[in-house]
């Protein structure tokens, strides 16, 4: 990914819908960045849920319906989402994942993850969208009616190596439906790009890729094309998981160090603490996750089976995407269950050591 050299060492100037400038770069008491290397690069979003990046122009999803676009020369525009159907407003809900084809910028069409409302409850959908004028438009519904609930939506919705969509869903509050096949709900999801599903899945006719999730939230793979999903626990025993096809991690019949037949347990585990962690990203052979009840940025090096935390004291953290030899992290302090600030939220940018 390529982002503009000026725009890490500058403190830019917020214009559009936002119509703000940014604040200084806020001191860090993270050992791996120092108080004149973090970067604030856009504030007062309106509860941010995803970053992207194209080319120079970096994305963000907002749950109560908006994308935020930052360009290169730090010049910020929010649109709206032109929704076919009311967005649902149970916590979790809303304008979730957002992911971005190699074409887009000659197709102009982006896929995007979100809860809606009906009469007949509520749902998550994936569908696809295009950008036109001041707004985004829903253009086709690929997957359709996705179990939601009260709590538990999952919601990263990415492209992974070999070109199909990846998507993770909740268990939507009834944790039987993670281990239930027909049903959609605590699984990641496979699709490709026209939403048929792909030859290959391990299930027949299913999008199912892997099943027995609770709530996972964030997807990376590392150089060798191996994926890893993030996973919130039911009271701490937060997960990051290795992903095999057809794997099924154990929801809610195990959790943390439990074994079941036929049950993948995690690669590592937070025990008694709780990270509740969301976006995650692989860079320098290492996975970073942010994480909401941990308040921080920690890194998970496969290789020696290590947690670190590398970044505190922002409050909670949504999503990260590695950019520039650096990290850009999204604050998640204005979701109801954080204590923000008058600049709240906000777009980061810490360094990282090669």
């Amino acid at each position: 990914m390529r982002i503009i050299y000026g725009l890490l060492f500058c403190i830019l100037f917020i214009t559009g819908c936002a119509e703000q400038s940014n604040p200084s770069p806020e001191e860090s008491s993270d050992a791996t960045t120092s108080s004149n290397e973090q970067q604030v690069v856009a504030s007062q979003l309106q509860t941010p849920w995803a970053i992207e990046q194209v080319d120079e122009t970096i994305y963000l999803t907002e749950r109560p319906g908006n994308i935020v676009e930052i360009a290169d020369n730090g010049e910020l525009t929010r649109k709206p989402v032109e929704f076919m159907d009311d967005l649902a407003g149970e916590p979790e809900s809303g304008l979730l994942g957002i992911a971005f084809p190699n074409d887009f910028t000659t197709s102009n069409r982006a896929y995007i993850y979100y809860s809606y409302r009906t009469n007949n409850g509520n749902f998550q959908r994936i569908t696809t969208i295009s950008e036109q004028g001041e707004s985004w438009v829903e253009e086709e519904i690929l997957l359709d009616e996705i179990p939601g609930g009260t709590y538990h939506h999952g919601g990263r919705i990415q492209f992974g190596p070999d070109n199909l969509l990846y998507i993770t869903v909740g268990d939507a509050s009834e944790p039987e439906l993670a281990q239930n096949l027909d049903s959609l709900a605590g699984k990641i999801l496979r699709m490709n790009p026209d939403g048929s599903i792909p030859e290959n899945n391990p299930f027949d006719n299913s999008y199912v890729y892997s099943y027995g999730h609770r709530n996972p939230q964030g997807l990376a793979w590392d150089e060798k094309g191996e994926l890893y999903a993030t996973e919130h626990g039911n009271s701490a025993l937060d997960e990051i998981n290795l992903i095999e096809t057809g794997s099924n991690f154990g929801w809610p019949v195990i959790e943390g160090d439990e074994t079941g037949e036929n049950m993948v347990s995690p690669i590592i585990h937070s025990g008694e603490d709780t990270w509740a962690p969301s976006g995650m990203e692989f860079a320098n052979d290492v996975l970073y996750f942010s994480t909401l009840r941990g308040e921080s940025v920690k890194s998970y090096n496969p290789g020696d089976n290590e947690v670190e935390t590398i970044l505190e004291d922002e409050g909670r953290i949504r999503d990260v995407k590695y950019g520039n030899n650096g990290l850009y992290i999204i604050t998640n302090n204005t979701d109801g269950r954080g204590d923000p600030s008058d600049n709240d939220d906000r777009l980061l940018w810490i360094p990282l050591e090669e």
